[in-house]
């Protein structure tokens, strides 16, 4: 299980129960978490033998290479399987490396300020949202945001002999530009995104619909403009918990009688239900559980009923039944000659086409006999002549 520690680092605990259900061997160890940019999402890391304190500057890896950072949160020692150990810090930087570090940030702005240049320039539709440089300075990346693919070869020849350095440029979808970007949630805390999310789960409008939120475009949307991501957060509870009671809408069988589930308290375990006489009645689920035990046991004791008044209602459905098969049979009858009389029209139509482009080509082909016959008269009174 987890809990969360102080400021922002995330403790992890594993009961007893769960050390017998995982095959790897759990180990103790110090965590730490390490900031590699000011405006970056912290990474956590294993203190190791090192003896870290909050403020410190510290050598880690990273997929970019070594980079340098900065402790964030007072460390903490928590229990975890082998498999999940992330990476350990190195060593602590030096003084020459932290100022490597402050020249590598002057430097991205910089670089940043370059690019935006040339991208006016060549007036290419993107916009640019990060650049990232490595600590050894062997290569550069620029993250843009577009609506389509952009031609880009010319910014980068341009980049390259600018910066004397590779260069990589990398497109990102809106959710990522927001992660990377940061900002504030409509609940007032950091995005979710920026502060500890790793992986985009796939959200649609079904989980707002499981947990009742008012499907209003500006309550349900981040600042990217896509769905929240918390709305996956506790979609499975309000799942199960839902499982059990009546379907929204649906016809439900109450202790009073039977009427229409209007609304759902997941919660409390209740739905509210509208009877034919237009009363509103909120009932549990054990209300509800209890009221088809009852039938159930009255089945079982006394069978079917036997007295005239109880068969009553049977005969009256099975008349009721009869006159909708009727007007089912009725609007069908309907439907089938409509059709019918909208496939002779059709034929008709083609028909007189048929025949209208035969007229016509019989007109041509008498417009070119005529045509014949007078070119060969006149040629003939010309050679008299």
């Amino acid at each position: 299980m987890e809990k969360k520690g102080t400021e922002g680092a995330t403790l992890v605990t594993i009961d007893e129960e769960d050390k017998g259900k995982t095959d790897d061997n759990v180990v103790s160890c110090v965590l730490c978490r390490v900031r590699i940019r000011p405006d970056t999402t912290a990474m956590t890391f294993q203190a190791g033998e090192l003896v870290l304190k909050e403020g410190e500057w510290v050598v880690v890896p990273t997929p970019n290479g070594k980079e340098v950072g900065q402790i964030i949160s007072k460390p903490i020692k928590v229990d975890l399987p082998e498999r999940c150990l992330p990476p350990k810090v190195e060593r602590l930087a030096t003084t020459s490396e932290i100022e490597d570090y402050y020249k590598n940030i002057e430097f991205e702005r910089e670089a940043w300020s370059i690019c935006q240049g040339h991208i006016d320039r060549l007036g290419l539709q993107m916009k640019l949202i990060r650049v990232e440089s490595f600590f050894d300075r062997s290569k550069i990346i620029f993250y843009y945001s577009a609506d389509g693919r952009v031609d880009f070869r010319e910014l980068v020849k341009a980049l390259v002999k600018d910066l004397r350095m590779r260069v990589e440029m990398r497109q990102i979808g809106i959710r990522h530009e927001a992660k990377l970007v940061g900002g504030m949630g409509c609940c007032g805390r950091e995005l979710c995104c920026a502060s500890f999310l790793n992986t985009f789960d796939s959200i649609s409008i079904k989980m707002a619909k499981a947990q009742n939120l008012p499907l209003n475009p500006s309550k349900i949307s981040g600042l990217c403009g896509r769905l929240l991501c918390c709305l996956t957060y506790e979609y499975q509870t309000y799942k199960e918990m839902a499982q059990n009671l009546p379907t929204l809408g649906k016809a439900c069988q109450t202790p009073t009688g039977q009427g229409k589930v209007i609304r759902q308290n997941i919660f409390k375990q209740a739905v509210t239900v509208a009877m034919p006489d237009g009363t509103i009645i909120e009932y549990t689920l054990d209300e509800l559980e209890g009221k088809k035990g009852k039938e159930t046991q009255e089945i079982e004791n006394y069978g079917p009923p036997s007295d005239s008044d109880d068969v009553d209602e049977p005969l009256e459905n099975e008349e009721n039944n009869k006159a909708k098969d009727k007007q089912r049979n009725a609007k069908k009858n309907q439907r089938q000659k409509r059709q019918g009389q909208k496939k002779q029209v059709k034929k008709q139509r083609q028909k007189q086409t048929k025949s209208a482009k035969k007229r016509n080509k019989k007109k041509r082909a008498n417009k070119n006999r005529h045509g014949s016959k007078n070119s060969h008269k006149k040629g003939k009174g010309q050679s008299d002549e």
